[in-house]
């Protein structure tokens, strides 16, 4: 396969992982409704930054130390949880701030600490550092990836239709050329469409907090399970 192509397959893998939604799309579209696509954008980095961060661990093989010790795995789902927990009170009170009207130019929000808040929930997300401890270190070794079958729903009836050789810096590129299309078009998106529904930003942010608490809650319950089998 070309490098071409085997860019076009990372980046076809980064946006198939980064588009559906979860806790850190619930980040990003808070960000992006109540404070701009930029602000959303520089939450799309923080994410992406913790990706570089585990894919820097799983090269020299410290992540994979998470994989051997269950108790640590347990309280990092913790931990995880009661973050997403934290910021979807955040994000409930960043939506009844947004029904306040503004004077002049002024913003009715603060700025943002969008990319600080992403990266540390990213960095304990337990779904992203099990990606990393899975098919993210599979990526750094050479082999191959059937790219289409992580995809959502429908990846069971793809598998084997689109296989590449793993262990190529060009794929891990467009592994990260992916997730930018995401971060940069994901706010943009929903910044056009708020210009179009008055009423769009409290409803999007909302609907993060929904999706923070729910996954809070999800990994709370995950982690209990994990200490009661201990």
């Amino acid at each position: 396969m070309s490098l071409l192509a085997t860019l076009a397959v990372g980046a076809v893998f980064g946006l198939a992982l980064a588009a559906p939604p979860g806790p850190m799309n619930a980040v990003i579209a808070e960000e992006s409704v109540l404070r701009g696509r930029f602000a959303g954008f520089r939450a799309g980095l923080g994410a992406a930054t913790a990706d570089v961060v585990f894919l820097l661990l799983a090269y020299v093989g410290v992540v994979a130390v998470v994989e051997s010790y269950p108790l640590l795995r347990a309280v990092m789902i913790a931990v995880g949880g009661v973050l997403m927990l934290y910021f979807a009170v955040g994000a409930a009170r960043g939506a009844r701030a947004s029904f306040r009207p503004t004077s002049g130019n002024e913003p009715s929000l603060a700025a943002g600490k969008g990319f600080r808040k992403a990266l540390v929930l990213a960095l304990t997300n337990p779904y992203q550092v099990l990606f990393w401890l899975t098919v993210g270190v599979g990526l750094l070794r050479p082999g191959e990836l059937d790219v289409l079958a992580y995809l959502p729903i429908v990846g069971d009836d793809l598998t084997g239709v689109l296989v590449v050789a793993t262990g190529s810096p060009t794929l891990i590129a467009g592994f990260f050329l992916g997730v930018l299309i995401w971060i940069v078009g994901f706010p943009t998106g929903l910044v056009a469409a708020e210009r179009r529904i008055e009423t769009f930003a409290p409803i999007v942010a909302i609907g993060s907090a929904l999706v923070l608490a729910g996954f809070g809650v999800f990994f709370l319950v995950d982690a209990a399970t994990t200490f009661a089998a201990l």
